[in-house]
């Protein structure tokens, strides 16, 4: 089978890699050419367009970053409309709002085109080794079909029902992710300046109750000052927290917690860490603690 990737960041790289090497053929498309390159390298086909994927390929996915990237893959001169092949399937693994994915799905839909709403959970780094957690939603006929290919790039794929779901469980994880990020930054500092070493930190809490996926990913990280090649930049997960925070209070629900990590990204940001991974906000709270590591 030939399936298609639009997107070949951080995460779209890694989900060809594991495509390419579970047996599927692999044809790409990204505005940026050395990731054409590398898409080349790795074993797969680079193509000029997402239309141009859209002919190739009968399962395409799109891992973009931002709603704007969406709409010109969709909708733009040259993209998946541009080759309208009906009975086509499309897998949007984004962090979106779910109205711009509604809205591309009805304008596919028009065109004998079935989106479905797939974010992932999992990181960049998780990619890598294949430890990610679709959260499927749509038509069931369309999941079964794609279930095959998810399993090529992740650990489990979950089915949730009607469009839209997919991405309302993904806001769900990603408000808990930004609260376990800061609070593990928090209990590093927290540590290390009352004088334990930061690997023995990450080694303890990661036996005990205190630990968390986010913990065994960041800890490590941060004890170590590794904040680059970044798995997810701070300046893309500010997108993710907007759209979350949009979300919930849209819903009219509280999210205290939330809230209160959001400035510690923000201050990130203006620390010049937004290319960074996020593990980095320990520096900021580091700096924040008049902690000085050698």
């Amino acid at each position: 089978m030939k399936v298609g990737v639009i997107g070949i960041g951080i995460m779209g790289t890694s989900i060809a890699r594991n495509l390419i090497a579970g047996g599927s053929s692999v044809a790409g498309y990204d505005i940026d050419e050395s990731r054409l390159a590398a898409l080349r390298q790795a074993g797969g086909e680079p193509l000029p367009s997402a239309a141009a994927v859209a002919r190739a390929c009968e399962i395409v996915l799109t891992s973009l970053p931002s709603a704007a990237a969406l709409d010109d893959a969709v909708a733009g001169p040259r993209g998946l409309l541009s080759a309208a092949r009906k009975g086509q399937l499309v897998a949007e693994l984004s962090t979106l709002p779910i109205e711009v994915k509604e809205r591309n799905r009805l304008a596919l839909e028009a065109a004998g085109i079935t989106l479905l709403d797939c974010p992932l959970s999992g990181t960049g780094a998780q990619a890598v080794t294949r430890d990610l957690a679709v959260f499927a939603s749509g038509e069931r006929a369309a999941f079964d079909r794609a279930a095959p290919v998810f399993a090529q790039f992740a650990r489990v794929s979950h089915y949730l029902g009607a469009f839209g779901n997919g991405s309302r469980m993904k806001f769900v994880a990603n408000l808990l992710v930004a609260i376990h990020n800061v609070a593990t930054a928090e209990a590093m500092v927290l540590g290390i300046k009352a004088g334990l070493d930061p690997e023995m930190i990450t080694k303890v809490i990661a036996s005990g109750a205190g630990n968390s996926r986010v913990f065994e990913l960041r800890a490590p990280l941060m004890a170590a000052r590794r904040y680059e090649p970044p798995s997810m930049k701070i300046d893309v997960w500010q997108k993710d927290m907007a759209i979350i925070g949009s979300f919930a209070a849209g819903l009219g629900v509280a999210t205290p917690l939330f809230a209160a990590s959001a400035p510690v990204y923000n201050a990130a940001v203006g620390l010049d860490l937004g290319g960074k991974d996020t593990a980095a906000v320990c520096a900021v709270l580091e700096r924040m603690a008049g902690l000085v590591r050698d």
